[in-house]
């Protein structure tokens, strides 16, 4: 599991002269060839020269939704995988399509020509489809976590990664009860059984998740479940989660929220202030989003780091001749602008995220985990 959150030194993220500091969250879930410098907010384009292999590098594919209903998307994340003058020898950029089927049939061309592993395709119906149809290492920027195993890793951001970013500063701030607040649905389902497993190996008193349309009764049916807990986990970022978090407010509750949030600019906005919620490390993350958004004209979005990161990782193995799913869970991880990271064998993926606080126009970077 990741580590425990640890204190960062003070770091504060308020309104700067240019771009707001707004849309560094604002882009950072819209759900390599780049890594970090030495420094916290370098980024650094590696050259793609020689491989360390005589051979040159292993071959590999990146599986886009080029074309289809998702082609917007598929074009956003190949300006992440091309960023800087990408991906490098012997990755190549495959258009996936929209469809299972379609996914499939890229799959197998990429692996005709030589391909050693693959990265895709973003969705999770096509990533089980081509998980089943090819047999060479899959690493898919879905966040389904049924799809992991039989030589399938699972590299989107999980709810389960969410709660251990967000649930272990709240065991560290001593917040020993929580109650999980979900609207129906497969993702509040998932976001609450990963956030009660996760909170009660923390140590955390856990409630049962309530399932909520809307906010009506809402601190009614809290009370009703033993009272008003010291916490409240709101892993959505739908609809329902400003009307849940107005109902909550001035109530001693301390709100605490997932990676979804950062799709949306909550620094304007009364009743997230003081709020609590996962998001990839700014100090790791702004270098990236930044370059990204002066190259694309638009924020990226976690998904697009992710991409980003994959094409990293597959630059990084193909050189060293490690396309394998020996190379993918070696036991140092990896390094991203998204985080740290490290495949298990399980196919699952530990990831180190930040925590940050909702100020007055400003963000604070409270923890983060590692792995």
């Amino acid at each position: 599991m990741p580590k425990p959150i640890q204190p960062p030194s003070a770091t504060r993220y308020g309104t700067a002269p240019g771009p707001s500091r707004r849309r560094l969250l604002a882009g950072l879930s819209a759900a390599s060839l780049v890594s970090l410098g030495a420094g916290c907010g370098q980024v650094a384009f590696p050259a793609s020269g020689a491989s360390r292999n005589s051979g040159g590098p292993q071959k590999s594919a990146l599986l886009l939704p080029l074309s289809g209903a998702s082609a917007e998307l598929g074009q956003t994340l190949q300006s992440a995988a091309t960023l800087g003058g990408g991906p490098g020898i012997g990755i190549e950029i495959i258009d996936s399509g929209s469809t299972p089927e379609t996914a499939v049939a890229a799959a197998q061309a990429a692996v005709a020509a030589g391909a050693k592993m693959i990265v895709g395709p973003v969705f999770s119906a096509q990533a089980e489809a081509v998980g089943k149809a090819v047999r060479v290492p899959l690493v898919t920027l879905s966040n389904n976590e049924a799809l992991a195993g039989g030589g399938t890793y699972v590299f989107g951001v999980t709810p389960t990664q969410s709660a251990q970013a967000i649930l272990s500063i709240a065991a560290q701030r001593n917040l020993r009860e929580v109650a999980v607040i979900v609207p129906p649905g497969a993702f509040g389902a998932q976001s609450a059984a990963a956030a009660e497993k996760t909170g009660r190996a923390l140590g955390l008193s856990m409630r049962p998740a309530l399932v909520q349309q809307n906010a009506d009764d809402l601190l009614a049916a809290l009370r009703a479940a033993g009272g008003l807990p010291n916490a409240v986990y709101l892993p959505a970022a739908d609809a329902t989660l400003e009307p849940f978090a107005q109902a909550l407010r001035g109530q001693g509750i301390q709100l605490l929220g997932s990676t979804q949030w950062s799709a949306l600019d909550l620094s304007g906005r009364a009743a997230f202030r003081d709020a609590w919620f996962a998001a990839p490390d700014p100090l790791r993350f702004a270098a990236f989003d930044d370059a990204f958004s002066k190259a694309a004209g638009k924020p990226g979005g976690i998904i697009s780091g992710l991409t980003f990161d994959a094409v990293e990782l597959l630059r990084i193995l193909g050189q060293s001749g490690q396309l394998s799913a020996k190379g993918l869970t070696r036991k140092e991880g990896f390094t991203g602008v998204v985080g740290p990271y490290r495949f298990q064998k399980s196919g699952l993926c530990e990831r180190g995220l930040g925590v940050l606080k909702v100020g007055a126009g400003e963000f604070s970077l409270i923890g983060s985990t590692s792995v």
